[in-house]
């Protein structure tokens, strides 16, 4: 029994004072200078974006469409260990499943807030459209997020119960509302959850894939104003890059938990096993984006090759060359490309 409890103290914080010091200091000044801008949203309107009928969309669309991606990807990585049982992956399956949450929720928020009658967030689920895509997107995100919080319950319900049963204070307090009354820590329990975990993940993956990201990728297919978006394999690429950033986004989680929060020595093996996952979702991005530009530019048709001419020779043709080609393809694919370098975070 006294191991057992020793096994339970832990520490939920950083390791150095310093480190949390800085974290919350970071995290206060954020919250102040997102309050503000909060503010200026509700109290000024759309007016204080200086967006236009010809630029409708700003940063906030933006970044909901990453955050999707990043949300996306990350349950997908999760499944990896949940579903379809790949060894050493347990590790990060709550990290995924987490992030995946979180990711999801902040992307609501980007979009909410570019609604222009924010208060009217509710329309879609009282007053339904079956012909509109973003419609079924609403329902999809909301079947979406609770099967993340169904996953994330069987994933954490058995060590629920254990710091509940064997813990003290408000911590085992907490950990025991947690459980919903679920308070079993035998092997039977455990493997009942270990079974419903994989069911959800099993139900979650082609809403992910299909309704989440590869929907959200239909909303910009579908727009024939747009030839650059208009095509069936837009969607396709989104998937893959949403699997990609994720992935990318669950390495650095496990990386930074381990060192900041734990203590301990990063695994070489996960870490190397996630990397060449990395490598792969990287070079299949790569792929699709060059089979779509080829497709488009021979074609010839003349609004598709004119963006083409846009993206690649525009005044913003930098931000291209250097984020997208630079950052988001040779930088990791030349980092990943050795052994020594995948299995050292550095």
């Amino acid at each position: 029994m006294a191991a057992e409890h020793s096994h339970l103290e832990f520490d939920p914080g950083f390791i150095d004072d310093r480190l949390r010091a800085a974290w919350y200091a970071a995290l206060g000044a954020l919250l102040l200078i997102g309050g503000y801008a909060t503010w200026l949203r509700i109290s000024g309107g759309m007016q204080s974006t200086n967006l236009t009928s010809t630029t409708p969309w700003g940063a906030w669309v933006a970044f909901y469409i990453y955050f999707v991606g990043l949300s996306a990807g990350a349950f997908l990585v999760s499944t990896l260990a949940n579903v379809f049982g790949v060894a050493g992956l347990h590790r990060i399956d709550r990290d995924a499943l987490f992030a995946a949450i979180v990711s999801m929720v902040v992307a609501l928020l980007f979009v909410w807030t570019d609604l222009g009658r924010m208060d009217r967030m509710y329309h879609p689920f009282l007053w339904r459209q079956i012909t509109s895509a973003l419609a079924w997107e609403v329902h999809a995100y909301v079947a979406y997020i609770l099967v993340l919080t169904t996953e994330l319950y069987f994933s954490m319900r058995y060590d629920l119960a254990r710091v509940a049963e064997h813990g003290s204070g408000l911590r085992a307090r907490l950990s025991g509302l947690l459980t919903l009354g679920r308070r079993q820590t035998t092997d039977a329990s455990r493997q009942t959850d270990r079974t419903w975990l994989k069911r959800a993940g099993i139900v979650g993956i082609p809403l992910a894939i299909f309704m989440v990201h590869g929907g959200t990728g239909v909303l910009f297919a579908v727009s024939k104003a747009r030839p650059y978006w208009n095509s069936g394999l837009f969607p396709v690429i989104f998937i893959v890059s949403a699997v990609l950033s994720g992935t990318a986004l669950v390495i650095l989680l496990y990386v930074l938990r381990t060192r900041l929060f734990d203590g301990d020595a990063v695994d070489p093996d996960l870490l190397d096993r996630l990397a060449k996952l990395l490598a792969t979702f990287v070079v299949v991005d790569v792929a699709l984006t060059a089979i779509e530009a080829l497709v488009s530019i021979v074609s010839f048709h003349p609004h598709v090759v004119e963006t083409w001419h846009v993206i690649a020779f525009g005044e913003m043709s930098w931000s291209f060359w250097w984020f997208m080609v630079g950052l988001g393809w040779v930088f990791p694919l030349v980092m990943l490309s050795k052994r020594s370098w995948r299995r050292t975070p550095g």
